[in-house]
């Protein structure tokens, strides 16, 4: 198992190398319709302007203004190059007598061209290199998240794996055994079984992002029956804990994999359940927040050790067995799959009591850099 994380590491790794960059000239919507309101608005405003003042100063700078925020804020050189040159020509042709004529003979004018051209091919191309550093960082971070889960899965599955083999084989060589004792163990082989099940459903779950992360398949769904399925199936495992759901007013349409947000919202339920000492009910809620989607899961257990709060998250530093059962591979599936959409989760406890973990994901589906500038 180690072996093949690492081949997969390293034959990932060489394919990403191989990959060269090209000139980024590529033409979305949404780049298009940012490129055009700022035209339109540098364009209102020195019409504007030119009512107050005579002098048009002011319009080069306004149009040096508006090239510099094209190329900030759209990906590749396409739309600030544009820019430069409807600048340019607007200028000319509007703001500079004779008006609604083109005309250049005018003093200073190739200059201007330039200046505007070289401004938006320096501020696309630091632009265009701080999206791929951080593409680069944010790869690299899922990409050690997906190998340390992988080493601490091949290290788990022993365990339950070793009893089941165990617990059958001496159900097969112990013909007489009480029907107590039968039943104890079938119980015991029961619950490791589960256990594999769910540990299964997050291998998968991490396979997904592995093959998916670059290209994210996300769609509007209703946030409420995600949860409600969830929840569901946490009652039928669960039974001897309630769970609580609050859900605002309106209903939420999230932009999501359904299947990985189901798989985090149950890894909470279920680290609820398990690991929430003295725990009588559990309650997941969900609102919206400021553009994001928010989501809780609380409990009135024990709470977390304030000194695992800050590395619960983390698949290497917090695990710990519990009876051969590791308490972080499911927290850390959850962290990838909410890095994954673009969200943010965390994890304290209740003031009251009880532990609280929170996740967030965009009401608005972001673009993946990676689609929009690595081609």
């Amino acid at each position: 198992m180690m072996k093949w994380v690492r081949s997969m590491t390293k034959t990932k790794t060489r394919s990403e190398q191989q990959k060269k960059p090209r000139l980024r000239f590529v033409f979305t919507w949404h780049d298009f319709g940012i490129f055009l309101s700022m035209l339109s608005f540098a364009t209102i405003l020195c019409y504007f302007l030119r009512t107050i003042d005579d002098s048009d100063v002011y319009v080069a700078l306004i149009f040096e203004l508006t090239v510099v925020l094209v190329s900030r804020f759209t990906d590749g050189y396409l739309f600030g190059l544009l820019s430069s040159v409807v600048g340019v020509i607007g200028i000319n042709y509007i703001f500079t007598f004779p008006y609604y004529q083109l005309n250049f003979t005018i003093s200073g004018y190739p200059l201007t061209f330039l200046v505007m051209l070289i401004v938006s091919v320096v501020v696309s191309t630091l632009t265009t290199q701080i999206k791929q550093q951080e593409e680069r960082s944010y790869r690299a971070q899922l990409e050690e998240m997906r190998a340390n889960l992988l080493r601490a899965v091949s290290h788990d599955l022993r365990t339950p794996l070793t009893s089941i083999a165990g617990a059958a084989n001496l159900l097969l060589q112990t013909p007489d055994m009480t029907a107590e004792n039968r039943e104890k163990m079938l119980e015991g082989i029961m619950e490791d079984s589960q256990w594999l099940i769910r540990m299964v459903e997050n291998l998968l779950s991490i396979t997904r992002i592995n093959t998916e992360s670059a290209n994210l398949k996300k769609t509007p769904e209703a946030a409420e029956e995600i949860i409600s399925e969830a929840v569901r199936k946490y009652r039928k495992r669960y039974p001897d804990l309630p769970a609580e759901i609050l859900l605002p007013d309106e209903l939420l349409m999230v932009p999501m994999d359904a299947i990985l947000i189901e798989q985090v919202i149950s890894n909470l339920l279920e680290n609820a359940a398990v690991h929430a000492k003295g725990a009588t009910r559990v309650r997941i809620s969900l609102c919206e927040e400021d553009g994001f989607a928010a989501f809780e899961v609380r409990d009135d257990g024990a709470g977390i050790p304030e000194k695992k709060l800050g590395e619960i998250f983390d698949s290497a530093a917090s695990h710990v067995s519990d009876g051969g059962r590791c308490m972080g591979i499911g927290l850390s599936v959850c962290k990838a799959i909410i890095l994954a959409h673009g969200g943010d989760i965390s994890a304290r406890n209740n003031r009251d009591g009880g532990a609280c973990f929170r996740f967030r994901l965009p009401l608005k589906e972001e673009r993946h850099e990676d689609k929009h500038i690595a081609r």
